[in-house]
């Protein structure tokens, strides 16, 4: 018989795929991942040097990450 906190993560896995999720991810990590890159790698890129693109690809999932799990935690706090 599962216990509580297993179920409260099961219930909170599918609230991460939800549009409104992913949909609010993509905006806040395109927004937030650019400025980064920027602020980062903006000397690389005035210099003409296209930075790692290991580097690029987590400056997007980092933000993309903060924001499917916050949003996903309010979801789970308002039991929807």
């Amino acid at each position: 018989m599962p216990d509580d906190s297993e179920s409260a993560n099961a219930a909170f896995a599918p609230l991460l795929l939800r549009r409104v999720t992913v949909v609010r991810a993509l905006k806040v990590s395109a927004v937030i991942g650019t400025l980064l890159i920027l602020i980062n790698q903006g000397d690389m890129l005035w210099a003409g040097v296209m930075p790692p693109y290991w580097k690029i690809i987590l400056t997007y999932l980092v933000p993309y990450g903060v924001s499917s799990y916050s949003t996903a935690a309010l979801l789970h706090e308002r039991g929807e």
